[in-house]
């Protein structure tokens, strides 16, 4: 597809190689984050097997624009991807027991009257949506239902879209559906600014006993009293706000982080983003931002050890969205400057731009997102599935650096010791 950068061109993945052929190693009794490199290795970590788990993840999603449309695509895209071979975006084409295909969309919520009632594989490629297309995607069979919207239409959206005119659905309505449909997954891709929304679907979930993927800045699983709803009903949490495959905030946060371990003193930094999708117009309304900045700045001050170390609030931090281009489509700008103090004091300053197609960046992220909440869902974990949300997520309830994040997460995935590693947490932040 041609664009203002060149040609883009996707590479299929090859072939599934034949399982028949393919040995099953199963993992038991990892003691540390350590033994990761070993399991790699060895390939012990990849077909761990558990008693619980179901064959597939039948997958909902509230939200038709630009992510779910990557999302969507990018599961057809890769569904023949061999076990062995290398996806750009995914931590393993087989993540614990489960395929991308083995993710089955199943249901489907939206409030926009040009999506609501036709088929994913069409609602997709309709409304405001403008992504780049990744690959047609045939008849799902998965009708978009009508949700509620509470606050998730700001003004921007209401001046672009038509709202359904179909009968809002109540609590108990969602809950039917997502138990009749059989979901075990429902991934949230509400705009930014649903606060009521985010948590109408949350408590949803709860009732229904399916895990939740908190794609968006409402904080939830990082929140005590949510995380604890679900801890106490059984059911866990990924969350809150999905980081991107490789964007501002990634590169911000590590570029932050190599500066301070360099030795340079980080006096101040900001980060601008424009972009011209729906999400970018959303967010003209400064009102609904609050979450977003908060989101964005601690996952880049929570990575630092100096003077902006955890600030949220500082003149010398900025960071978060500047404007609305319309003809970026679903491209977004960033503009990262860092400044500090290198040895004798001298200044030593930073400055790049990044240019990503904003909602495919993230796709795989969820992805690994949904794998992780279903193993967890068949482990019989409740709450914030913290190795998941620690290395997915810009909020989640604990903070480390990505390395540690990304250990901790290959251990979770090769088998029960993940389970311990979530107890940990939950009683070191009980202790606070």
């Amino acid at each position: 597809m041609p664009t203002s950068l060149g040609v883009l061109q996707a590479r299929r993945p090859t072939p599934e190689l034949d399982r028949s052929s393919t040995p099953v190693n199963r993992s038991r009794g990892v003691q540390t984050p350590f033994d990761v490199q070993i399991l790699a290795e060895t390939g012990l970590w990849s077909r761990v097997m558990t008693e619980n788990t179901s064959s597939n993840i039948k997958l909902a999603i509230v939200g038709l624009g630009n992510c779910a449309t990557s999302l969507v695509q990018g599961l057809e895209y890769y569904k023949d991807a061999a076990d062995d071979d290398t996806v750009p975006g995914l931590m393993h084409v087989r993540f614990g027991d489960y395929h991308v295909r083995d993710i089955d969309l199943v249901a489907a919520f939206d409030v926009d009257a040009d999506k609501v009632g036709k088929d994913v594989s069409v609602a997709i490629e309709s409304g405001q949506n403008c992504t780049i297309k990744i690959c047609d995607v045939p008849e799902t069979g998965v009708t978009v239902q009508r949700g509620r919207t509470l606050d998730g239409l700001g003004k921007y959206y209401r001046e672009s879209i038509e709202e359904s005119a179909e009968a809002e659905p109540t609590h108990d309505d969602v809950v039917a559906a997502l138990k009749e449909s059989g979901t075990d997954v429902l991934v949230c891709y509400l705009p930014v600014g649903s606060e009521d929304a985010d948590k109408f679907y949350a408590q949803c979930c709860i009732d229904a006993g399916v895990a939740f993927v908190n794609a968006l800045p409402v904080f939830i699983a990082s929140d005590p009293e949510w995380e604890k709803k679900f801890a106490d009903a059984g059911v866990p949490i990924v969350g809150d706000d999905i980081k991107s495959q490789v964007g501002a905030t990634i590169t911000h946060r590590v570029l932050a982080r190599l500066f301070e371990e360099r030795g340079v003193t980080v006096d101040r930094t900001y980060q601008l983003n424009v972009g011209g999708n729906m999400d970018f117009k959303n967010m003209l309304e400064r009102e609904r931002l609050e979450s977003k900045k908060v989101s964005k700045t601690q996952a880049v001050t929570s990575n630092l050890h100096g003077e902006l170390a955890g600030k949220i609030s500082d003149r010398n931090v900025h960071i978060g969205p500047s404007d609305h281009v319309e003809w970026l489509d679903d491209r977004k700008w960033a503009f990262i400057r860092l400044e500090g103090r290198a040895f004798g004091d001298v200044p030593l300053n930073l400055e790049y731009k990044l240019e990503v197609w904003d909602s495919p960046n993230s796709a795989g992220v969820i992805i690994d997102a949904v794998r992780a909440a279903k193993i967890a869902k068949d482990r019989g974990i409740g709450g914030s599935v913290d190795p998941a949300s620690t290395y997915l997520m810009k909020s989640p309830r604990r903070q480390v650096n990505d390395d540690q994040g990304r250990k901790d997460l290959e251990v979770f995935i090769a088998g029960e010791d993940g389970a311990d590693l979530q107890q940990d947490v939950t009683e070191s932040l009980a202790r606070l």
